[in-house]
């Protein structure tokens, strides 16, 4: 036949194979090639990495303690530095800083307004030049809260010290309770979200004593603590407020006049009986026992003051409450602020601040200490 039969056994023409072989080497060769090109790839990705900055962060726990140093008759005592200092951290001493960057106040005023302080609100209601011209200074705000057993927030944070006395004047008394516990921890609820760099002070003029809080004195220290809030307490003299509030009606007698033992040689009269009403003196001798157990018990706005860094002040008149606020405003006004990064941080619970002045008979007030987690 014309055409040639290839059997099983026939060896194939040489242009086959030769195609055959060209197909196997180009295979062979980009196999190769990918293998060799496989390696690569990582370390084009691991130089392209290299070139990022390393991923990673540094924590760092300063401590803020503002100071204020008197003599021993209360008068501010300035130009002292960070190296007159001394400053123990759980009984370890530090090394501290003096930070001296000016800071703006956020200041909110935490009034009491229950029916039995009425007496006091006319002299608080006049301290908004005051407050405006000694506290706030240019970059200073303000906010206002009232508490009866109700808390209301009268202003809200502002810049605009004009509308400081226009909201003063707009507390009115209410009930007879005062939660100071719970209106102290709204005051810090409100400073907590100010920029870092503000002072946070809240001035509290209230009762020394709590009615009705829901919230634990604990609780207010310790959120006090974390948001860096020095609380300055102006206590309404108790005795005043009991003495000065509008008292209830007495209860009437059951027996007429004309029915009572009269008194020998006068003729009983509604006239009579009431000339011979001395009151209720109930409420005073209520006060002396309260004073009295008081003495072992600590009142809250004592312990604000004792573990925020603050001072207690308190007031029965228009005087009183002017030369307190004078003297938060020197306080404020003449603190140092000193810094430090603690070397024993990681040691959890309470640790305690002490501060002294080197070589010299002081008084220092500033903040019993701090709450760590013990992780950095």
């Amino acid at each position: 036949m014309g055409g040639r039969n290839i059997g099983r056994n026939s060896v194939p023409p040489r242009s086959i194979v030769s195609d055959v072989t060209k197909r196997l080497l180009s295979f062979v060769c980009a196999a190769g090639l990918g293998v060799a090109q496989q390696p690569q790839a990582p370390a084009v990705a691991q130089q392209k990495d290299s070139t990022q900055p390393p991923n990673f962060s540094i924590v760092t726990n300063t401590i803020l303690v503002p100071v204020s140093v008197t003599e021993r008759n209360g008068d501010p005592v300035n130009g002292l530095t960070s190296y007159d200092f001394e400053l123990f951290d759980n009984g370890r001493p530090q090394a501290i800083t003096e930070d001296i960057t000016s800071h703006p106040i956020s200041l909110v005023l935490v009034i009491q307004a229950s029916s039995n302080v009425d007496h006091f609100l006319p002299y608080i209601q006049r301290l908004g030049n005051l407050v405006q011209a000694q506290l706030l200074g240019d970059a200073g705000e303000v906010a206002v809260i009232a508490f009866d057993h109700r808390i209301q927030t009268i202003l809200p944070f502002t810049a605009d010290t004009d509308k400081l006395s226009a909201a003063l004047k707009k507390i009115r008394p209410g009930s007879s309770q005062g939660v100071v516990n719970d209106a102290v921890m709204s005051a810090i609820n409100m400073l907590r979200n100010t920029q870092k760099d503000r002072r946070r002070i809240a001035i509290v003029m209230a009762q020394n004593k709590n009615g009705g809080s829901e919230i634990h004195i604990r609780e207010v220290i310790s959120a006090a603590d974390f948001a860096q809030v020095t609380v300055y307490p102006i206590d309404m003299s108790k005795i005043v407020s009991d003495l000065t509030e509008t008292p209830m009606p007495n209860r009437p007698n059951p027996i007429p006049p004309e029915a009572r033992a009269p008194v020998a040689g006068v003729m009983q009269t509604p006239t009579t009986d009431s000339q011979t009403d001395m009151g209720n003196w109930i409420p005073a001798l209520q006060q002396i026992f309260d004073l009295a157990k008081n003495i072992f018990v600590p009142n809250p706005l004592t312990v604000y003051a004792r573990y925020t860094g603050g001072h207690s002040y308190s007031f029965k008149d228009q005087k009183d409450v002017e030369r307190a606020v004078n003297r938060i405003s020197e306080t404020l006004h003449s603190e140092y602020m000193l810094t430090y990064r603690p070397t024993n941080y990681t040691e959890p619970g309470f640790h305690q601040i002490v501060v002294h002045v080197k070589a010299r008979d002081l008084k220092i007030v500033t903040r019993d200490g701090y709450y760590s987690a013990g992780k950095l």
